[in-house]
C-alpha cells in the first residue's frame, strides 16, 4: 500500500510504502512487512539515469530539503539540495529514506508488530548493511535500477560505503563525508554512554513505555548531550562559548547552568526528545557500532571494492575528531588498492564533525565539481 501526502516544499513529496519483506537480516532475523517513509525532489528522468540518494546520519531523516513535520525546521541539509545547489531538483531525482531501525515512519521499534502492539525490544537487532538493503528493496520497487549518485555524512557516509560494497553496479558514483570504514572503540565507548542514560531512566522500563505516554525523555537528553559534544571541536566550543557564563554575572555556586556550554547543552538534550524516540536511538547507535566493513569482506577492507567501477569521493574535515580525517585516508588507501577511481579532499573547517552540515562553502564546491564530472562523462 502506498500513501501520498503535499509537502511545504515546492518541489518535494512526502511518499510512505509498506513492501511485503521478508528481509533477511545480519544478525539472522527478519523483518515483514517493512514500512518505508522517504521524501522525494525532482523528477525521474526518461531512463531513470538521475537518481540520487542522500543517506541520512543517526539522529536525523528524510526531511533533507523540507521542513520537518514536528519541529517545523528547515530541512537539514538545505545548503546542499535545491535550485542552483550542488544537488538540484531541476537536474536530479533525489530521493531520502528514512533508514530502517528509526522513528519517522520506516520500520523501527515503535512500529506496530503482528500483535498489534509496538514491537519495542522485541524489534531484531539491525546493521548498516540492513538499513542499506532495506533501501535497495524500496528502490526495486519504485523500478530504480542504477544511482547517478549516493551521498551521505557521518552515518549517512557509512551507508554509502556499504552501497558501494553491497552493489557496485548499481552506484555509479558515491561521496562519503566526515565518516568511517569502522566504528572505533572510542566511537563505541560514547555510544555506550548514552544507551546506559536511555536505560537507566526509570521511564525506560525495558522499552515498554509506549502505551503509558511516559518516555525516558531524561536518559534521552543526557544521551544527546553526551553525543553533541562528539560532533563539535575544542576550538568551535572555544569561540562560540569560551567560559562565558549564561545571563549572569557572577557563578551561582550551585549546579544550575552556570555556563553558557551547559545552557546549551541542555537546549539540545530537550529539544532532541521532542522528535526522536529512545529505543531507536539503541537500536541506531548499536547499528553503527557493528559497523566494520573490513570484517564484512575477510578481514581486509581494499576486499569490499573489489574490482568496482563506482567513482568515490571521499571528504573529510580538519577539526572533526569523530571521525578524522585518519579514518578518511584508510579508506582512500584501500580504495587504492583495489583500483578504484578515488578523489579525497580535507576541508578546513573550525565546526568539527557537524561541518558537513553548516555552512562550509568548499563542501559545495566538491560535490558540485564531483557530480559534474560524473554527469559528463
Amino acid at each position: 500500500m502506498e500513501a501520498m501526502a503535499d509537502d511545504t516544499s515546492p518541489f518535494g513529496a512526502a511518499r510512505t510504502l509498506t513492501l511485503p519483506g521478508p528481509l533477511a537480516l545480519d544478525g539472522g532475523a527478519s523483518l515483514a512487512p517493512l514500512d518505508f517513509a522517504y521524501e522525494t525532489y525532482g523528477e525521474l528522468n526518461e531512463d531513470k539515469s538521475n537518481a540520487i540518494l542522500i543517506c541520512h546520519a543517526l539522529t536525523l531523516d528524510q526531511f533533507v530539503a523540507s521542513a520537518h513535520p514536528l519541529t517545523g525546521k528547515p530541512g537539514w541539509w538545505t545548503r546542499m539540495v535545491g535550485e542552483g545547489k550542488p544537488i538540484d531538483p531541476a537536474r536530479h531525482f533525489v530521493i531520502c529514506i528514512n533508514v530502517l531501525g528509526s522513528c519517522m515512519g520506516s520500520s523501527g521499534p515503535a512500529s506496530e508488530a503482528e500483535d498489534g502492539q509496538p514491537y519495542a525490544m522485541r524489534f531484531p537487532v539491525i546493521t548498516i548493511r540492513d538499513m542499506v538493503r532495506a533501501q535497495a528493496m524500496l528502490l526495486d520497487r519504485l523500478g530504480i535500477e542504477t544511482l547517478a549518485a549516493v551521498i551521505g555524512g557521518s552515518m549517512g557516509g557509512m551507508q554509502v560505503l556499504e552501497w558501494a560494497a553491497c552493489y557496485p553496479e548499481r552506484v555509479k558514483s558515491a561521496i562519503a563525508i566526515a565518516t568511517a570504514a569502522r566504528h572505533s572503540a572510542q566511537n563505541i565507548a560514547f555510544h555506550e554512554v548514552g544507551r546506559q542514560a536511555i536505560m537507566a531512566d526509570p521511564n525506560w522500563h525495558g522499552g515498554d513505555y509506549y502505551a503509558n505516554g511516559d518516555a525516558p525523555t531524561k536518559g534521552l537528553a543526557v544521551a544527546r548531550m553526551a553525543a553533541h559534544i562528539t560532533y563539535l571541536s575544542e576550538e568551535g566550543l572555544t569561540e562560540k562559548f569560551g567560559r562565558r557564563l549564561q545571563a549572569r554575572d557572577s557563578k551561582s555556586f550551585g549546579f544550575d547552568a552556570d555556563f553558557q556550554i551547559e545552557s546549551y547543552l541542555r537546549h539540545q538534550g530537550i529539544s532532541f526528545v521532542d522528535r526522536f524516540d529512545a529505543n531507536s536511538y539503541l537500536y541506531i547507535t548499536r547499528a553503527m557500532d557493528y559497523f566494520d566493513l573490513a570484517e564484512e569482506h575477510g578481514g581486509l577492507l581494499a576486499n569490499a571494492f573489489a574490482g568496482t567501477r563506482t567513482r568515490f569521493c571521499m571528504i573529510s574535515f580538519d577539526s572533526d575528531w569523530l571521525y578524522p580525517t585518519a579514518e578518511a585516508r584508510i579508506i582512500v588507501r584501500a580504495l587504492n588498492a583495489a583500483g578504484a577511481e578515488v578523489s579525497f579532499v580535507e576541508l578546513s573547517s573550525p565546526f568539527g564533525h557537524d561541518a558537513f552540515l553548516l555552512d562550509v562553502p568548499e563542501l559545495n564546491a566538491t560535490v558540485d565539481g564531483f557530480l559534474r564530472a560524473g554527469e559528463g562523462a
